[in-house]
């Protein structure tokens, strides 16, 4: 069941992912030209080169503002990072717990095995 739910998760993740391909790939250019604006707005004496600059800069940050669905996408990315994680995880056979019932099952197979 849990390989199920997996699968379930992984599978609409890789839609959604899929879906958020374009969005995020404008929003990694727009940031793009966001940093290259700002990196010159920094080195720029003339305020004449300042406003334009500052100009470009709304713009192309008002672009990144414009493709928040690429969010959506990163975050089915991640999913799709744990979900590949959790795939083949062994599960633990007998886990560790304060129950004396549990621990008495556990020694008692211990001696039995001898």
């Amino acid at each position: 069941m849990k390989k199920f739910g997996l699968l379930l998760a992984g599978g609409i993740a890789a839609i959604v992912l899929l879906h958020n391909i374009g969005p995020m790939v404008g929003l990694v250019i727009s940031l793009a030209i966001f940093y290259f604006v700002v990196k010159q707005f920094l080195k720029t004496d003339s305020i004449l080169m300042k406003i334009g600059w500052g100009i470009l800069g709304f713009v192309a940050l008002m672009a990144s503002a414009s493709n928040v669905p690429a969010i959506l996408g990163i975050a089915a990315a991640y999913v799709l990072y744990v979900v590949y994680k959790n795939w083949n995880k062994p599960k633990d056979i007998i886990e560790e717990s304060d129950d004396p019932f549990v621990n008495f099952e556990k020694q008692w197979s211990q001696l039995n095995k001898y």
